[in-house]
């Protein structure tokens, strides 16, 4: 047998038996494919003629409700699918099983309804400018408690304290720790301030989804209210959150843009031929095989040496559901209100000691002093020059910040963080570390017996 000689007629170069009779199976050579055993199809419906698709002889009013006049075509029916008719590829393709859907487009913008107050809305968020804050609602500045200082620690608890810190570092001695001389205690108060800005931002931007029959709020029910007039509250005070609703009197059924009402599109994978390249044999119709020492050519039992399958994703069709519309064939557009709430956190710590700053973000202390109001005053009367500097500087600039927000709330606050600076000797050899913060934390990077990981300390 010659191996350029096809094996089957109808082969890799020919045209699909399947294809030309409706059917999908292999064949004899040199004679047609049978698409049914019993010589004709058989009969789609028991009764001769298909089932009224609704009991009362038509569709369901799209507008149960009383919307739009006629309202949108029905959605395709099941079973109405049919062939391709746009513009297809001349050949078939190779078979891409990583293909995907493209990307849903925006409807144009020109077809959306215009809306009183949304004349700029688009398909990017835009933010709004918030309505203007009213200064004369400002509270006069608060009478303001003394502040107290922060607890000192003993000999005893700066010991207990580093001893903790050896047992956490498996590389570490404690000789040193039960053995050293403590020769002075350095007491001391870290100063943490922080400013919170809780802010509400509010955006909007013209949204879609498939039309299923649920109730359009058009403008047929009275005009849309403005961004700021609809009314959305936190989760809470200083929580970032964010929520999305309709804005009323806003939502429209457009036909589908993408598949222009018809709830199917081109196959994205076959690109509307129905059929691909059988990627078994690679589209030549025949598999080689190794036997007795020889390489032999058999016909490709996965597309009866056709050399072409019919493509799985629209199954032979050519088209599939819109995924814009999911097969509905009309979009219910509106107006999206997006709040967002953000609290914007900064803060300033005073730590005049060797002591990293970072370390006292980390560990609790006494809260000498809090306050709340929409917009907080400057602290002026702290011991610390450089905390009310910090107040007066970070306040300034979270009032000129955040434009596009309207300022709910804001609170300020001091804690008040202990630190001791523990000096000690030992083995003739001095040394210092801090305990800081109500936990004891211990910061000591020049402690004496430290090593390695695997090493051994006598």
């Amino acid at each position: 047998m010659s191996e350029n000689k096809p094996l089957l007629s109808g082969g890799a170069q020919g045209t699909a038996p399947g294809y030309a009779a409706g059917g999908y199976g292999g064949a004899p050579p040199g004679q047609p494919p049978a698409p049914y055993p019993q010589g004709q199809p058989p009969a789609p419906y028991p009764q001769g003629q298909p089932p009224a698709p609704y009991s009362q002889g038509g569709p369901p009013a799209p507008y149960p409700q009383g919307g739009q006049q006629g309202g949108p075509p029905p959605p395709p029916q099941a079973g109405s699918q049919g062939q391709y008719q746009g513009e297809v590829p001349n050949t078939d393709l190779k078979d891409d099983p990583n293909a995907r859907p493209v990307e849903a487009s925006a409807p144009p913008i020109d077809k959306m309804d215009t809306v009183n107050g949304y004349e700029n809305v688009g398909f990017n968020s835009a933010y709004l400018p918030p309505p203007s804050y009213d200064e004369s609602q400002q509270p006069s500045a608060p009478e303001r408690r003394e502040f107290q200082n922060s607890p000192t620690i003993t000999e005893e608890q700066a010991r207990e304290a580093l001893l903790g810190l050896v047992a956490e570092n498996c590389c570490y001695g404690a000789g040193a720790a039960k053995e050293m001389d403590i020769k002075d205690l350095k007491s001391s108060s870290a100063f943490h301030y922080t400013l919170e800005t809780y802010g509400e931002a509010r955006s909007t931007t013209w949204a879609y989804e498939p039309f299923t029959g649920q109730p359009i709020d058009g403008p047929h029910c009275g005009p849309a209210p403005g961004p700021w007039d609809i009314a959305a509250q936190p989760p809470g005070m200083f929580q970032n959150s964010k929520v999305e609703v309709e804005v009323p009197h806003t939502a429209s059924v457009k036909p589908c843009h993408q598949c222009l009402a018809s709830g199917r599109i081109r196959c994205y994978r076959c690109h509307g031929r129905g059929r691909l390249h059988c990627s078994t044999c690679g589209g030549t119709g025949r598999d080689t095989y190794y036997e007795n020492g020889e390489h032999r050519h058999r016909c490709c039992t996965w597309c009866d040496g056709t050399g072409r399958r019919r493509c799985y994703t629209c199954d032979g069709f050519g088209q599939v559901t819109c995924n814009i519309c999911q097969g509905r064939a009309n979009l219910k557009c509106y107006i999206k209100l997006t709040v967002t709430w953000t609290n914007h956190a900064d803060d300033h710590v005073v730590e005049r000691t060797a002591l990293p700053d970072e370390l006292i973000r980390g560990v609790s202390g006494q809260v000498s002093f809090e306050e709340s109001q929409i917009k907080v005053w400057p602290i002026n009367h702290f011991p610390d020059a450089e905390v009310n500097q910090a107040s007066n500087r970070l306040i300034t600039q979270h009032n000129s910040s955040f434009r596009n927000e309207r300022i709910l709330m804001q609170r300020q606050r001091v804690r008040i963080v202990p630190v001791t600076e523990v000096s000690f000797k030992w083995k003739d050899s001095d040394y210092t570390f801090f305990v800081y913060g109500f936990e004891h934390k211990v910061y000591a990077p020049t402690y004496p017996q430290q090593c390695c990981c695997g090493c051994t300390i006598l």
